[in-house]
């Protein structure tokens, strides 16, 4: 698995097409679910996932507990890890870096940036290759 991450719009996208052949994207900017991404198992050989804070965004809106959120999203990240090394297939998670802003003053938006932190290093833990986008520059950080 490799993690692209990076603020808004900052070539993380770009960078991963120029990375990845043909890749199958499972956005939660066009409207898609995260367990969509099952539907490419053992037909695709690469899988982009992005949109993760929208996917947050719907966890938090149905669970108050921040811990049970962090769960589910880290068994997530497992669960496609480990389909990973059953089929073959390479994931690609692109993330949005929130952390560099002002600490938002709504406590809904806070909430939101924390997790979405927090998702990021559990993201990196099961990540081979973690690359920063910026400017549309990719540095390797592991």
């Amino acid at each position: 698995m490799q993690l692209f991450i990076g603020g808004a719009y900052a070539g993380k996208r770009t960078a991963v097409r120029e990375r990845f052949d043909s890749p199958f994207w499972c956005s939660a900017y066009d409207g898609k679910g995260l367990d969509e991404w099952r539907s490419a198992i053992g037909t695709e050989h690469c899988l982009v996932l992005e949109g993760w804070e929208e996917w947050l965004k719907t966890e938090l809106a149905s669970e108050p507990d921040d811990d049970r959120v962090r769960e589910r999203m880290r068994g997530e990240l497992e669960s496609i890890r480990a389909q990973e090394d059953v089929h073959g297939l390479q994931v690609v998670l692109i993330m949005l870096e929130m952390g560099r802003g002002i600490v938002p003053l709504d406590v809904g938006d806070r909430r939101l940036r924390d997790l979405a932190g927090w998702l990021a290093q559990d993201a990196a833990t099961h990540c081979e290759h973690v690359w920063y986008v910026w400017n549309g520059l990719a540095r390797p950080l592991v």
